[in-house]
């Protein structure tokens, strides 16, 4: 079994920052890919941003040049640093990573449970 866990959402300000963590844990041979899902009510889930097993990154249009997306490897997890907030960034955080476990050879797609960030005055 692998579980992602995340923490770190909250209330914060328009302009403020937030930091997310995520952490895999469970029967896990290697990591591919990172990254960091959102929904807002009323729209579909998003992707924010990718990081690879190598730290090559890709940012939403709307993530870019405010968000900062990086991974520790031999911890298995990944950090989402949120800065410059907006409004618009409230939303259901997910984590999502696609791991292969020890007792597959494929990698498969797990989700964290979401953790609730809410950008308001």
């Amino acid at each position: 079994q692998v579980q992602l866990v995340e923490s770190g959402g909250g209330l914060v300000q328009p302009g403020g920052s937030l930091r997310l963590s995520c952490a895999a844990s469970g029967s896990i041979f290697s990591i591919n890919a990172m990254g960091w899902y959102r929904q807002a009510p009323g729209k579909q889930r998003e992707v924010v941003a990718t990081i690879t097993s190598g730290g090559s990154t890709n940012y939403a249009d709307s993530a870019k040049g405010r968000f900062t997306i990086s991974r520790a490897n031999a911890k298995n997890t990944v950090t989402l640093q949120m800065n410059s907030l907006k409004p618009e960034d409230t939303a259901v955080y997910y984590c999502n990573a696609n791991i292969v476990i020890t007792t597959s050879l494929r990698g498969m797609d797990y989700w964290g449970k979401g953790t609730l960030v809410t950008v308001s005055s």
